[in-house]
């Protein structure tokens, strides 16, 4: 029986793990195949045309074959468009790449999300000053993708629509309910409703985007908590990356993975 092959795939390498003293396998993001997993054979050899090509963060065309759980890598090129991303956007890019890893399930199509994917890793490249709007606008996408977000438009208990005077809440479980006086973390149902207009857009993004700028703040925090608890940890590791840059270097960058105690501005750490 001849082996499946698929030629010429969009795609982003997500992680990477030793196969052998020569090969790597490499979990990769597909625009039409989802995240599925590839050994490159013989990619650590400096005279590997894999070598320079295989990159985090970079876009991607790949072909391989097989039908097994890994399969084989044929041919990678990149697609250009934008250089690789670098000091906070590097760690911020690895974030994202970190909640698909923890997120997807291996060969279920998400087509938008990888849309999503691939703008958010370009406005990272281009433009340093936007992180936390970036970060915030593809958790939003990405939880609404996966069905982990709720309906933002109404009361997650009741169904009724918001009040776009009243203040609500983002709970792990509950979903949107009633803030208490004092809740830091509410936004207006104004708020929560522009947000999901900008959702719904045909093209989303670049709404959800300009969206988040108006409740920042107060979507960091909920949404950390929604996916701490759908992927089951405490801390991400690249945010943990992140802390531990800053206690060497003793500086706190606002970045969209920053902690939340205020700073005075320092000078920009570069990643590790």
């Amino acid at each position: 029986m001849a082996l499946k092959r698929f030629s010429d795939e969009p795609a982003f390498v997500l992680h990477r793990y030793d196969w052998s003293e020569t090969s790597l396998v490499l979990e990769v993001f597909t625009r039409n195949h989802g995240r599925i997993a590839l050994v490159a054979k013989g990619v650590k050899r400096p005279t590997s045309q894999f070598r320079p090509v295989l990159l985090p963060l970079q876009p991607l065309h790949l072909s391989w074959s097989g039908d097994a759980e890994v399969r084989t890598l044929k041919a990678a090129h990149w697609q250009g468009g934008h250089v690789m991303p670098t000091g906070e956007a590097l760690i911020s890019g690895s974030y994202l790449n970190e909640l698909l890893m923890r997120l997807l399930a291996r060969d279920d199509p998400h087509e938008r999300l990888f849309d999503h994917f691939t703008t958010a890793v370009q406005l990272l490249a281009e433009k340093s000053d936007a992180q936390q709007l970036v970060l915030r606008a593809f958790e939003l996408l990405l939880l609404r993708d996966i069905g982990l977000l709720p309906d933002l438009a109404h009361e997650s208990s009741t169904l009724t629509e918001l009040d776009p005077e009243q203040r609500y809440v983002l709970g792990q479980e509950s979903g949107l309910s009633p803030a208490q006086e004092g809740d830091s973390q509410a936004l207006t149902g104004e708020q929560w409703l522009d947000l999901q207009s900008a959702m719904d857009q045909p093209a989303p993004f670049i709404p959800t985007l300009r969206a988040c700028a108006a409740c920042l703040q107060a979507l960091r925090l909920p949404l950390r908590n929604l996916l701490h608890y759908h992927c089951g940890v405490r801390v991400f590791k690249t945010r943990q990356l992140m802390l531990d840059v800053q206690a060497m270097t003793r500086q706190r960058p606002p970045t969209g993975l920053d902690a939340d105690v205020p700073s005075e501005p320092q000078p920009t750490p570069t990643a590790p």
